[in-house]
């Protein structure tokens, strides 16, 4: 079975790569900006909330070893999905939460698991994470990459 690839934006991407490279079956995590209008962008274009882009991580996966549905589960606890353009202390359209879909199977999921974790009640304010085809990924600078892994942090 080939290799998958999703990309999530959920706030911050260091502790969003953190999260994903722990799960069996996710062969590679690359943080990145994806979803804005400015070709190639840089770190300090994309803090500048001008280019579009959000802060993600392109996730690849073995569909053998690990469901985009139990991807879907790690996102959804990683985050909060109903603060729009925030996550903790990070403000701006970069931190928002979104998911990129390749395929109308992903897409699907998905929108599923977004309805079913809306009718969960879990959150009590509406979630707010779109949910929209892939776009461009563009990979950030290597010092953002393992981030936390390379500083001990995690």
């Amino acid at each position: 079975m080939p290799m998958e690839k999703v990309i999530f934006g959920a706030g911050c991407f260091w502790s969003v790569e953190a999260t994903f490279r722990r799960v069996q079956g996710v062969s590679e995590v690359i943080c990145g900006y994806s979803g804005g209008h400015v070709k190639n962008p840089t770190y300090n274009d994309v803090c500048t909330g001008e280019t579009g882009h959000a802060e993600v991580v392109q996730v690849e996966y073995d569909p053998s070893q690990v469901t985009y549905e139990a991807l879907l589960d790690v996102f959804w606890n990683c985050h909060n999905p109903t603060t729009r353009n925030q996550q903790g202390q990070d403000v701006g359209t970069q931190y928002r939460s979104i998911i990129f879909f390749n395929t109308t199977d992903q897409e699907a999921t998905a929108k599923s698991s977004k309805k079913k974790l809306r009718l969960s009640r879990r959150w009590r304010e509406s979630i707010v994470t779109e949910i929209l085809p892939a776009d461009e990924f563009y990979r950030a600078e290597e010092y953002h990459q393992k981030y936390l892994e390379r500083r001990s942090l995690i």
